[in-house]
C-alpha cells in the first residue's frame, strides 16, 4: 500500500445485518429465501409511493427447498410489522392457502383499513399437490384490484430431500394458474413484483417456481426497489365488470360456469397480455442467419449459457454459427407471439426443460398449423426430450434430455454440440467444440464415480427423541412417515417395512387389517 493511501485511506460504507431488507440503493448479497422476505417490504415501497396504503400477508407450510423461510420470517417480524406485513404459518398447506385466499375478499366484506392486501403462499411441492382445490377456487373467484396473489412452490426436481422428485408446472397449469420462473436470486425480486402486477391486472393467482438450485443459492443483487417499470396491457380489453373478485347472488352453479368463462375467455389471455407488454419472454442471443433456436426457462436456461460457454462458444461465436437464444420467464402459458416472432427463419428449435415437458408441448401446438398464407413455409423441427423420432417413439431409454431426476450442465452441453454439429462447417471451429465437449465428458465421469469410503448409515442425532420413539417391542410392526422418523425404515427394516405421504401416517393399517 502507498503512503497516501495510508494517509487518506477511503472510507468504507458502514454495513448493517438488516441491509439486506432495508437498502435502497447499491448492491446487497442475499440467498433466494431473503429475496422472498425482503420481496413484500420493496412492494409495500412501491405501492406506497403510487399512493396506495397496502398491506401484506404471508402464510405457507414448511418443507424444503422453502424450509428456512418460516425461520427467517420470524427473525425479520419487527421490519415486516413496521412495512404492515403479516405473517401467519398455516397449520398445513392448504388452510395456509385458504388464509390467503382471503385476504383478496377484505373489500368485499365492508370497510377496510387498506387499499388492497398483497399476499404470499409458500410450499414445498407436495404442499402444491394438495392445494390443487383452493388453488383452482382461488384462482377462479379472483384476486383484489390492489391485492395479488403469489404462490411459491418449492421444487425439488432430484429429490434430494423429498419422498418424490416434484415438479408444479402441471398443476399449476391444470389450476389455469399463470407460472413464472426465476433463474437467478435476482429475479425473485423482479419476477415477484411482475407476479403481484400480472395478478393484480388478470385477477389470476400466480405461481413461482422456487428451484432448490436458486432459492438456495446467494448472490449481490440491485437493492433498487424500483429497478422493475411495471407496463399494463394497453391492447387487452376488459370485460364488464373488470376480473378481480366480486360478490354474486347467483346460485352456485350459474356463478361456478360464469367464473370459468371469465377464466378461459378473458382472465389467462390477460395474463398472456401482461406477459407480451413486460417482455417477460424474449431473445437474448441473435444471428442474423439463425438456424437453430434453443428455448429454456429458470435454471436450465443458465444451463444452456454455461453449457455454451464450456463448449467455447461465445456471443460471437453463436452468431456466426446461427445459434438463436429464447429466455422463458412464463413457461405457461407460453405467449405465441414472442414464439412465432423467435421461430422466423429456423430450421429447428431445441427445448431445454428439467422434467416432464411443459414448454415443449406449448410450442409444438403453437407451430404445428403455422402457415401465415406463405405457400413454401416450412415450420422448424422441434426437439426436446427425444429426437426426431419423438416421444413414445423412440425406443424405450433413449431420452435425448431425461424427465428424471435432473441435468448437469455436461449433459445440456453434448446435447448442444451434437444438434450444432451439421451447422458448423469450419473445421477448426467442429475441432475445439468436439475437444471442449471430451473434456467435459471426461469430467463428468470422473464426477459420477464412486469413491470408496467407509458407509455412513443414517441414523437420528444424539438425544433425539426419535431414538427411542422409533423403537417398538418385538414382534411388532411400525409404519414411517415425512420427516425424520421415516429413516426408521433403513435403521430398523424389520419392524418398519413402509411408509406414506404427508398426513396419512397410520392410515395404511386400515387397508392391511
Amino acid at each position: 500500500m502507498s503512503d497516501a493511501a495510508r494517509r487518506n485511506p477511503i472510507p468504507l460504507a458502514p454495513v448493517g445485518l438488516d441491509d439486506k431488507y432495508t437498502s435502497t440503493s447499491g448492491l446487497i448479497y442475499l440467498s433466494g429465501i431473503q429475496a422472498l422476505v425482503r420481496l413484500p417490504l420493496i412492494q409495500r415501497q412501491r405501492d406506497l409511493a403510487a399512493g396506495l396504503n397496502t398491506a401484506g400477508f404471508i402464510s405457507g407450510y414448511r418443507g424444503s427447498p422453502l424450509g428456512g423461510l418460516d425461520e427467517t420470517l420470524w427473525k425479520t417480524d419487527k421490519l415486516l410489522q413496521a412495512s404492515h406485513v403479516k405473517f401467519v404459518p398455516g397449520v398445513n398447506e392448504d388452510l395456509a392457502a385458504t388464509a390467503v385466499w382471503g385476504t383478496q375478499q377484505v373489500d368485499l366484506i365492508g370497510p377496510a383499513r387498506y387499499d388492497g392486501v398483497f399476499a404470499m403462499w409458500y410450499g414445498k411441492g407436495p404442499g402444491v399437490d394438495r392445494c390443487g382445490d383452493v388453488f383452482k377456487h382461488m384462482n377462479h373467484a379472483g384476486t383484489a384490484k390492489y391485492g395479488g396473489v403469489l404462490l411459491v412452490a418449492g421444487d425439488d426436481h432430484g429429490a434430494y430431500s423429498s419422498t418424490l422428485p416434484h415438479q408444479s408446472d402441471h398443476i399449476f397449469s391444470a389450476c389455469m394458474i399463470p407460472m413464472l420462473y426465476p433463474c437467478n436470486v435476482q429475479e425473485y425480486l423482479d419476477l415477484g413484483l411482475h407476479a403481484w402486477a400480472m395478478s393484480r391486472f388478470s385477477g389470476c393467482v400466480v405461481g413461482f417456481k422456487a428451484l432448490a438450485d436458486t432459492v438456495e443459492s446467494s448472490a449481490s443483487v440491485d437493492a433498487d426497489p424500483f429497478r422493475v417499470h411495471i407496463k399494463l396491457p394497453t391492447d387487452f380489453v376488459m370485460p364488464p365488470g373488470g376480473l378481480n373478485a366480486r360478490l354474486t347472488t347467483e346460485t352456485l352453479g350459474i356463478e361456478a360456469k360464469k367464473q370459468e368463462a371469465l377464466m378461459q375467455d378473458y382472465k389467462i389471455y390477460a395474463a398472456l397480455a401482461y406477459a407480451r407488454a413486460n417482455q417477460l419472454n424474449h431473445t437474448t442471443i441473435d444471428s442474423p442467419n439463425a438456424r437453430l433456436g434453443i428455448i429454456a426457462s429458470g435454471k436450465s436456461y443458465l444451463d444452456v449459457l454455461d453449457a455454451m460457454e464450456e463448449l467455447g462458444i461465445n456471443e460471437q461465436l453463436a452468431a456466426e454459427i446461427g445459434i438463436r437464444v429464447f429466455k422463458i420467464s412464463m413457461p405457461w402459458p407460453l405467449g405465441p407471439d414472442g414464439v412465432r416472432e423467435f421461430a422466423q427463419g429456423l430450421d429447428e428449435i431445441l427445448v431445454i426443460e428439467e422434467k416432464r415437458q411443459i414448454v415443449e408441448y406449448q410450442l409444438k401446438e403453437q407451430l404445428y398449423n403455422w402457415r401465415e398464407g406463405e405457400e413454401n413455409r416450412v415450420r422448424p423441427r422441434v426437439i426436446g426430450k427425444f429426437d426426431e423420432k419423438g416421444e413414445w417413439v423412440a425406443p424405450r431409454g433413449e431420452w435425448l434430455l431425461t424427465s428424471k431426476a435432473d441435468f448437469s450442465v455436461a449433459q445440456v452441453a453434448r446435447v448442444i454440440a451434437g444438434r450444432i454439429a451439421r451447422l458448423v462447417t469450419d473445421t477448426h471451429t467442429s475441432d475445439r467444440i468436439k475437444a471442449r465437449l471430451a473434456f467435459l465428458e471426461a469430467k463428468d465421469a470422473v464426477l459420477t464415480k464412486a469413491i470408496n469410503t467407509p458407509p455412513r448409515p443414517a441414523f437420528y442425532c444424539s438425544g433425539c427423541p426419535h431414538n427411542t420413539s422409533t423403537t417398538v417391542p418385538e414382534g411388532s410392526l411400525a409404519l414411517a412417515g415425512i420427516g425424520c422418523h421415516v429413516m426408521a425404515t433403513a435403521i430398523y427394516p424389520e419392524h418398519n417395512k413402509t411408509t406414506t405421504h404427508m398426513g396419512g401416517e397410520g392410515v395404511p393399517w386400515i387397508g392391511q387389517a
